[in-house]
């Protein structure tokens, strides 16, 4: 006989009583509540997503085959299925990316790909596209997109009302402006309060998110579809208003990845309960080691504070030691969640500097003696060395070779490439590491198992043995041995054998957290007969689980329709198509603009929107020289230009939000491109273009 079931509230403590030990299930709600910690690990893949969940993820965001706002991050339904198929054995959640804004001849398309995906396991769909929201979707959650561009309470409230159950906010905010907005959505037990979603580590756009049009305008390649040309990260010169150049050949557009580590106790404070890890481009060294980062101080805070629990199930135990600086960074800021400050920007090189090693004590003509600032330190082949040439340009350096020349530090490398190649390479120059061979190859073995604690109760009936395993979610799996157990020939270690032997739930999903014995006396069971009880009853109680599992409810939109925040949309809004259209035009706005990509802006507009400022990173902000003898006054802030080659784009300044615009008009190339096929989209005026 076997049985797998749920224990059921009123069964909990009658269990507790009988099987002498505390069960505290975590039954799987109907909705994530409110005490909830999320983690939410990025995947380029299946696999990689796979162990982001090994290693911690509660949740995991992936593009599926098309509209993903991620070129070459694409994955078929099936890959899909199978990483969702994974991740609810955990209680895990998958939230495929379909975040692009859509034409109309799109929208059918995206309309089969969602209830495919539905279909296939997903938890939810993250969509920057109001249109989605007006044509026949499955009844499956809604994210809202960081292209959504959400930096104000009410902008956030809307998203809420009109059925959004989860909303990433921009990455810009401060906390009072996090804690502002998540005020701004009512009691946390509120039926439909939407879930406070927030980027805690890896790359930054610099401009806002969904306000970038840089790439488009340049190139045709719209950011907003999942093309972006990333302007942001090429070198500028920057003049002022009278020519003179402040900066040259410098990257001020390009920002210091995003680190929050130091932050989360008041992120958490402050409203949220999801914490987003961006890199749906990373390798799986990066997802592996930032998830098992992040995991490791969440629950840290879980520990200090009982009134908080993770979202998922099951604790994980990593086989290496996660560390940030390992993978590839800008270095970290933690942007402005504490206040604005002055070194956010990456702006000698959008590489990877990596970690300083040592220094240049002489070279040869295939060579490089390094001596090391801690003599413990071991280089191996394959390591990634980098240093900063006269111009300050970050030159990569591959060995090949390494070789331990004493005991005291000095290393002869022998690079990968001709030495005549590296310019400025002398004694006494600097080099960091930027990849450790020895780590990467350890990420690429198992690095991480993880484990649902679970219960162990052995009972002696009338009709033999039955064994029940209950897990920390409350679910059970029973499986019985008819017939009469023998006595022990050896009484003294019956007991432990029998607990050992239960004990041993190997590569099963579960890891035992006790083992109780309800026996009449001390007794033997053969070995092969216990394995197959315990083998029997860990399956049903896999079954229940998996009976169990459900996908949290769409949020219901308010009805009526509650108004939107503005009665004008400009270009900014990204509305580009007629259900897009619709669904604004229905919640209260007047005039609707068509989303850059139709083309009908041909004059100068904004072309990115962002909250960093050039002018204050190279203390040239008339609020720094406020106060300064002589100085205040002479600053103002007038606009810049930055040129690349024979780009040029205008810096103007909005003191007053405190804001940057990347002004320019789009290229007559690209307004005129014909497209490759027949293809409809909204526009508010005629066009002979089409």
């Amino acid at each position: 006989m076997a049985v797998a079931e749920r224990v059921g509230d009123a069964d909990m403590g009658d269990l507790r009583d009988n099987i002498g030990f505390d069960v505290r299930p975590r039954f799987c709600p109907l909705a994530m509540l409110p005490h909830h910690l999320e983690l939410l690990a990025p995947a380029r893949d299946a696999d990689i997503g796979i162990e982001a969940v090994n290693h911690g993820a509660d949740a995991v965001y992936i593009g599926g085959p098309s509209f993903g706002a991620r070129t070459s991050a694409d994955n078929s339904v099936a890959d899909i299925a199978r990483l969702a198929a994974y991740a609810h054995r955990f209680n895990s959640r998958i939230f495929v990316t379909l975040n692009t804004i859509l034409r109309d001849d799109e929208l059918e398309p995206a309309r089969k790909l969602a209830w495919q995906l539905y279909d296939a396991g997903v938890d939810a769909l993250i969509v920057q596209d109001m249109g989605l929201l007006e044509i026949d979707l499955p009844p499956i959650q809604l994210h809202a997109s960081t292209q959504t561009d959400i930096r104000t309470p009410e902008k956030a409230r809307f998203l809420q009302d009109a059925g959004l159950s989860q909303i990433v906010l921009a990455r810009e905010l401060t906390l009072q402006q996090i804690a502002a907005i998540d005020a701004a959505l009512g009691p946390k037990d509120a039926p439909g309060r939407a879930i406070l979603e927030f980027f805690v580590h890896g790359a930054l756009c610099v401009a806002y998110s969904g306000q970038c049009f840089i790439s488009h305008a340049h190139t045709g390649r719209s950011a907003n579809r999942g093309d972006c040309s990333q302007a942001c990260r090429l070198p500028y010169e920057v003049k002022d208003s009278q020519g003179r150049i402040v900066a040259h050949d410098k990257h001020v557009l390009s920002m210091k990845d995003n680190n929050q580590s130091n932050n989360l106790r008041e992120i958490i404070d402050a409203g949220v309960r999801s914490f987003k890890i961006e890199g749906r481009y990373k390798d799986m060294a990066y997802v592996k080691n930032i998830t098992a980062h992040y995991r490791v101080l969440l629950d840290e805070i879980l520990e200090e504070r009982p009134e908080l629990a993770r979202a998922s199930s099951g604790e994980c135990t990593f086989h290496f030691q996660p560390d940030p600086d390992q993978n590839f960074n800008r270095e970290f800021t933690d942007y402005f969640v504490q206040g604005r400050k002055e070194d956010i920007g990456a702006f000698d090189t959008p590489k990877n500097p990596g970690r300083p090693i040592g220094y240049v004590t002489a070279t040869g003509p295939n060579f490089v003696e390094l001596q090391v600032d801690d003599a413990d330190t071991v280089i191996h082949n394959g390591d990634g060395l980098c240093y900063l040439d006269l111009q300050k340009e970050l030159v990569g350096l591959q060995i090949n070779r390494a070789e331990a020349v004493n005991r005291k530090g000095l290393w002869r490398v022998f690079p990968k490439d001709p030495m005549d190649g590296f310019k400025d390479l002398r004694k006494g120059v600097q080099v960091n590491r930027n990849r450790d061979m020895d780590w990467v190859r350890g990420l690429e073995r198992k690095s991480a198992e993880r484990h649902i604690g679970a219960w162990l109760r052995l009972d002696e009936t009338a009709e033999g043995l039955t064994l029940t395993v209950t897990d920390e979610d409350g679910h059970s799996g029973s499986a019985s041995l008819p017939g009469t157990p023998q006595d022990a020939k050896d009484p003294s270690q019956a007991e432990a054998k029998l607990r050992e032997n239960l004990s041993r739930l190997g590569d099963t999903l579960f890891q035992p957290l006790d083992v109780a014995l309800n026996l009449r006396g001390p007794r033997f069971v053969p070995a092969s007969q216990l394995n197959a009880l315990r083998r029997e009853a860990v399956e049903r109680l896999e079954t229940a689980r998996a009976a169990a599992w459900h996908r949290l409810p769409r949020a219901k939109p308010v009805e009526p329709p509650v108004s939107y925040p503005e009665d004008t949309l400009t270009y900014l809004a990204n509305v580009f198509n007629h259900k897009a259209r619709d669904f604004y035009a229905k919640h209260g706005v007047k005039v609707i603009a068509a989303a850059y990509e139709s083309h009908e802006e041909e004059g100068e507009v904004s072309l990115m929107i962002t909250k960093h400022c050039v002018r204050f990173s190279l203390s040239l902000c008339p609020k720094q020289a406020k106060g300064v003898t002589g100085v205040q006054g002479t600053v103002r802030a007038e606009p810049m230009q930055l040129i690349n080659g024979k780009e040029k784009l205008t810096l103007r300044f909005d003191c007053k939000p405190c804001e940057m615009h990347v002004v320019g008009k789009i290229k007559r190339s690209v307004m005129n491109a014909v497209p490759a096929s027949p293809v409809t989209f909204y526009r508010t005026r005629p066009t002979t273009n089409a």
